[in-house]
């Protein structure tokens, strides 16, 4: 059996506008079947030798040349692999018809299946579709760039899947199981392919993630799939059988009053930077707030002697306006900054203020050792204050020392801003010895 391509059509020899179409021969034995393609040459460029275009022509791009060489290639190329004792001159013309228009002879299953978005292009729908605060958008993308780094390790590590693709209906629990490992260790992964992270950069280099901050991540995978089987972009469902863990969390930290007094008086005149990020530290446990809503605050924030902000985490989803009365020492700390412009406080990097807090902290003499969950190993540990304080540990100051004495969450609530039935906040009810030795006394 021999294939071939051939035109019919002849010009002058200065003709360049006559358009040849380009036709297909088999022949095999007795066999001798033709059929027209849609490909289309000028009969002067034509080379029955080469099967394509003549070597030197003028006015015709290398590239254009090359384009349908390699088409009358692929056409040969399907005759000779498709080609049966049975085949006839219908098959040839379907044939063509067929590479031409492929989906022409497609189910509308297999259409849509080629048209399917992939998951990666679905957790961008996700994100536009779905009601998700900003905060927690600009969480959910750190886990997509994660996710998108992961299939360049798979298609870097292993083996026969240099094209993978994470598709939302073929992620199995074992796909699950891998990625979790990837999660966890993309730390040392980091070192070995610098060219996945170079691709797919973050603003800092990737840390240990600890078991929390693993079922973190999974649960906000889990809700990208329940979103696609909600909207029967998927019937696939594999965190059935893929449970996930409850986060473990230890009994809050935070300084009593006396300990915030302490740094508050500290003389730190010395270093005057450390200083001024005191009183910021010492305002924010007197409103409670997080970091992210402290940076945003300006002067007009202060209305009728209480500041009132609309917390960023739950601006999208459930907007309610925060106030807290500002007491004394918060008043005597605006005053000092008075004069400052644009923000309410001098404030610097969120990464700056947690360190200058340790060193706060260390400089005055606020060392009690306390017990933490390690959040790599979910095992207690013993470390002095000043190692573990933080912005965060502000907002636990005031809601500790507020629950210390109210004992009513719905009251503290109403100043932290936490939403009815918050775990987070649940835990406060487990901080205080006091409280514990008061309910024993009830027995007497």
């Amino acid at each position: 059996m021999k294939a071939t391509a051939f035109i019919r059509k002849t010009a002058s020899k200065n003709d360049t506008n006559s358009v040849a179409t380009i036709y297909f021969r088999l022949r095999d034995g007795k066999k001798d079947i033709k059929a027209a393609s849609e490909l289309t040459i000028s009969p002067n460029h034509w080379s029955s030798e080469k099967q394509g275009y003549k070597d030197r022509v003028a006015l015709v791009s290398e590239e254009k040349k090359q384009a349908l060489n390699n088409e009358v290639q692929n056409i040969l190329n399907l005759i000779n692999q498709n080609y049966t004792p049975e085949s006839d001159s219908e098959w040839l013309s379907t044939l063509i018809d067929k590479y031409h228009h492929p989906n022409r002879y497609k189910t509308k299953e297999e259409i849509e299946a080629e048209n399917k978005p992939m998951l990666l292009e679905l957790f961008s729908e996700f994100l536009v579709k779905h009601k998700l605060s900003e905060v927690r958008k600009k969480n959910f993308r750190v886990i997509q760039r994660t996710l998108a780094r992961y299939e360049l390790y798979v298609r870097a590590t292993k083996k026969g899947q240099k094209d993978f693709i994470l598709d939302v209906d073929t992620v199995t629990p074992e796909t699950l199981r891998d990625m979790w490992d990837f999660f966890e260790n993309e730390y040392q992964y980091y070192e070995l392919y610098p060219s996945i992270y170079e691709t797919i950069p973050e603003k800092r280099t990737p840390q240990p993630r600890g078991k929390n901050t693993l079922i973190d991540c999974f649960s906000r995978i889990r809700t990208f799939f329940l979103w696609c089987f909600d909207n029967k972009l998927t019937a696939n469902r594999p965190f059935d059988k893929f449970p996930i863990e409850e986060c473990k969390y230890g009994t809050p930290v935070y300084i009593n009053l006396e300990e915030r007094d302490r740094i508050f008086n500290a003389d730190l005149s010395a270093t005057p930077q450390l200083e001024i990020q005191r009183d910021i530290f010492i305002f924010q446990t007197l409103i409670g707030c997080r970091v992210s809503d402290l940076y945003r605050m300006t002067r007009l924030n202060i209305v009728n002697g209480a500041v009132e902000y609309i917390q960023k985490k739950t601006k999208e989803g459930n907007p309610v306006t925060v106030r807290v009365p500002l007491n004394d020492k918060a008043k005597e700390i605006l005053e000092r900054y008075k004069d400052h412009e644009g923000k309410l406080l001098p404030f610097i990097s969120e990464q700056k203020y947690n360190e200058a807090i340790k060193k706060i902290f260390k400089l005055s003499g606020v060392d009690r050792i306390v017990t933490i969950l390690d959040p790599l190993t979910r095992d207690e540990v013993k470390k002095p204050l000043y190692e573990v304080a933080s912005s965060h540990l502000a907002r636990r100051t005031f809601i500790g020392n507020i629950y210390k004495k109210v004992k009513d969450p719905n009251l503290v609530s109403a100043l932290s801003g936490h939403k009815e039935g918050s775990k987070a906040f649940r835990r406060y009810r487990d901080i205080d010895e006091e409280m514990k030795k008061d309910l024993v006394k009830l027995l007497d």
